[in-house]
């Protein structure tokens, strides 16, 4: 190069760090009206003038293209390349959301891979199918289609820092793919990038105790998703002699947990999440336990999102549990059902029209109304939890809940989300239980029905072979709630 690294880092900084708190400085002149939708990438980087609504002048976007490209010169070193990586990330966290949004633009749409050159590849490597020359036509040609993307992603992960800036900025992604598809090339690479960057066989499982750091415990009440902590004591209470929480962790980000697991050890199977909860209670005597109940996991970082990790963990935590409780036996979930209140918003004529006769007289009795429209069903679900045991419309719920869970399908898979997980690691449905979970949330989510996933180690294959064939693995309770076909 013609200037050391140190000028060109410093030339890099000055020119591209924005002026924080005042407006951007239009190139000459006042941009034109709004218009309607935003001007191809390609158009800004070609004009002169900035229209009123974008980020970065013409000039300002030519300039920050020059400075992506250098991070991937041929001719410079890696380690070079992650310096000025380093660059861009400065200016990066220092810029405005706009100017940030236009550089993502920046590194979706000017860095794919030679058309020409993958359509060549492609012919060759189809010419050589069946011949010696096939396996180095496929290497050319999985080469061909790499995009110059994935290489300046590679270029920031060189730094320390550099992963969790990549994660960081993805998350920030996340909201403008709603609007805008041209980013999805780059949060497509980004997830196949953090798909190994984040094997699971880069990560530590760590136990997280009362003991651990109080950074790490205040994260699990930044991150916890499922039941929210209410105070210090209520984590302390999770994380009780005869609770366990643990995490996965990424050398990268040492005092992050990447997604945790809270379990309770119990002597059966619960059904209700207040007991768990409840800081009052008398711990378990862990030399009689023989359940362990998984009753929260949450994921961490929303840049993460697409790359698993559950399964991996879940799998790890029961080996863990078994070496140090050789007496557990059962390992089963608490498990909320987030999507079951919506579903039946929706599809609740279509599970009314499969009661029987019996059935339907029996929920026009407890309404007050011959016929009741959906409307007025689910207006008498209203107050779930003070349903008598016996009512028709509690069984009404708990047959459609078993219906949502065992038997609906999206795409082939559960149309649970939670459902899916579960699942889709080799558990069955087991259980459903009535009000528990009686919070406000809950009733909001699912009426406050939860579920119970068993994890029967002896089974998990067969019930993954099971649902790849369209079919959900149940016990014979859930079979029993399903509604019978009409004959």
């Amino acid at each position: 190069m013609s200037m050391s690294a140190t000028n060109w880092l410093e030339r890099s900084v000055s020119r591209l760090r924005p002026r924080l708190g005042k407006p951007a400085k239009v190139d000459d002149a006042a941009g034109p009206a709004p218009v309607s939708a935003p001007r191809p990438t390609k158009v800004r980087l070609d004009a002169t003038l900035r229209q009123k609504d974008e980020a970065l002048s013409p000039r300002a976007l030519r300039r920050v293209l020059a400075e992506l490209k250098a991070v991937i010169d041929p001719a410079v070193s890696e380690v070079e390349g992650g310096r000025r990586a380093k660059v861009l990330q400065d200016w990066y966290l220092a810029a405005s959301e706009a100017e940030r949004r236009d550089a993502c633009l920046l590194m979706s749409e000017m860095f794919v891979a030679d058309a020409e050159k993958a359509k060549k590849a492609q012919a060759q490597f189809a010419a050589a199918l069946g011949t010696p020359d096939e396996a180095v036509a496929e290497v050319n040609y999985r080469r061909a289609t790499v995009s110059p993307r994935r290489r300046l992603l590679q270029r920031f992960s060189v730094y320390a820092e550099g992963i969790p800036f990549l994660v960081g900025m993805r998350a920030e992604m996340q909201p403008w793919l709603k609007s805008d598809k041209r980013l999805r090339a780059l949060d497509v690479e980004m997830e196949y990038m953090f798909s190994t960057w984040f094997d699971v066989g880069f990560l530590d499982l760590r136990r997280i105790s009362w003991d651990s750091p109080a950074s790490l415990v205040e994260k699990l009440i930044k991150y916890e998703a499922v039941h929210d902590i209410q105070s210090w004591s209520d984590v302390k209470n999770r994380l009780e002699s005869d609770r366990r929480c643990y995490g996965f962790f990424h050398p990268r980000l040492p005092g992050e947990p990447l997604i945790f697991v809270e379990v309770a050890l119990v002597y059966e199977m619960a059904e209700s999440i207040p007991p768990l909860l409840d800081e009052a209670a008398d711990a378990v005597d862990l030399d009689k336990a023989t359940t362990a109940i998984f009753y929260s996991i949450s994921n961490t970082q929303t840049g993460l999102r697409g790359v698993s990790f559950g399964d991996s963990l879940i799998k790890r935590v029961v080996d863990t549990l078994k070496e140090e409780f050789p007496k557990l036996k059962t390992f089963a979930t608490l498990s909320p059902i987030p999507g079951f209140r919506a579903w039946l918003g929706k599809n609740l004529a279509a599970h009314l029209a499969r009661l029987d006769e019996k059935q339907a007289a029996e929920l026009n009795g407890a309404i007050g109304v011959a016929a009741p429209t959906p409307a007025q069903v689910l207006a008498a679900l209203d107050k779930p939890l003070d349903l008598a045991p016996t009512s028709p419309l509690r069984q009404l719920l708990l047959s459609a809940a078993a219906q949502y869970l065992g038997r609906e399908m999206q795409e082939g898979k559960p149309s649970d989300p939670v459902a899916r997980f579960h699942l889709g690691n080799g558990a069955r449905v087991e259980r459903l239980n009535w009000a528990g979970d009686p919070s406000a949330k809950g009733v909001k989510q699912s009426y406050g029905v939860m579920v119970n996933y068993l994890y029967d180690l002896r089974r998990l294959d067969k019930h993954r072979a099971l649902l790849a064939q369209g079919k959900v693995a149940v016990s014979g309770d859930i079979e029993d709630l399903f509604l019978k076909k009409k004959s």
